[in-house]
């Protein structure tokens, strides 16, 4: 029996703009688009039900929250990342950064919090209720991150580079626990966790994409009975010792190519220098004249409702 294969659209929804980022409401017949301005539609109108324009003359991305799904967020070119309620239809609060955000991901689990990825090779956790302060500076990328994406579970996120390398973080981890890298990958543009957290895939700019194991040693497939009791007695060995220096250095060990071994160590130079730098400021100034800033506040520019 031959099966006949409709490749026309469903339906079609002409904006009045170039359109770089979409994102659809997780409960609700709605989705939200990112161009000049942010526009939220309805599957049943042919026109916006809600635009929203805020100072950015472009919005690179938009991400709808999984949890409280009438809130959603952007990312602009003029460095911002804005958080807006349908319920309300007005945009709640703007967050203006030193740097811009190229990607924002919100937890699937914990309802308030969202990482993003910024173009000073960090990522940063917010809690919406409080965007004054990062929850959370993530380390480790020698270049621009260009994407994040969490884990179904919420306890980890992956981050794609500039610096062709990804990581995945824990969520509440500084540094990552692994790094993926190959010689032929080049810069990688999006990544994304697999629907059980089982896989990351990736998309680069020499044309493919890649699917990496969410944990590189673990055997995939059926396990025997003696093979899952193996891998818990062997996870519960490294979590007692793994305090101890010699333990800590094997499971911390991972390969670097060349190119990001070399900036790692030149950042770490300049970084190092910076804080001296500061140290000795605030000891030949007078007391209370200088108040340097927690790493987690220094990328903020200002906050406007």
């Amino acid at each position: 029996v031959t099966q006949t294969v409709d490749h026309t659209a469903v339906a079609e929804f002409t904006s009045d703009q170039v359109l770089r980022g979409i994102d659809h409401h997780y409960e609700r017949s709605l989705f939200a688009t990112a161009g000049e301005k942010v526009d939220v539609w309805d599957h049943e109108r042919s026109t916006p039900v809600h635009s929203f324009v805020w100072g950015a003359d472009s919005v690179e991305s938009v991400r709808f929250n999984p949890v409280e799904s009438d809130i959603f967020t952007s990312c602009g070119n003029d460095r911002s990342i804005a958080l807006y309620d349908i319920r309300s239809g007005t945009p709640l609060h703007k967050l203006v950064m030193q740097t811009k955000t190229n990607s924002i991901a919100w937890n699937p689990i914990e309802a308030f919090n969202f990482t993003c990825a910024n173009e000073d090779c960090c990522l940063y956790t917010y809690d919406m209720r409080r965007l004054d302060i990062a929850k959370n500076v993530h380390k480790d990328h020698v270049s621009a991150v260009l994407d994040v994406d969490y884990s179904p579970t919420g306890r980890e996120f992956v981050s794609g580079s500039y610096d062709r390398s990804i990581r995945i973080f824990k969520y509440d981890g500084g540094h990552s626990r692994d790094v993926y890298h190959t010689k032929r990958m080049q810069r990688v543009f999006g990544v994304r966790y697999s629907g059980d957290g089982s896989y990351v895939f990736s998309a680069s700019d020499d044309m493919n994409v890649r699917i990496w194991k969410a944990k590189a040693s673990q055997k995939m497939g059926t396990l025997l009975p003696r093979e899952k009791s193996k891998q818990s007695y062997n996870a519960a060995l490294v979590k007692r010792y793994g305090h101890m220096p010699e333990i800590k250095r094997i499971t911390r060990h991972r390969h670097l190519p060349k190119s990001i071994y070399k900036t790692k160590q030149l950042r770490t130079t300049v970084m190092e220098s910076e804080r001296k730098k500061q140290r000795n400021r605030i000891k030949h100034s007078a007391p209370g004249s200088i108040q340097p800033k927690p790493q987690r506040k220094k990328k903020i520019v200002t906050r406007l409702e």
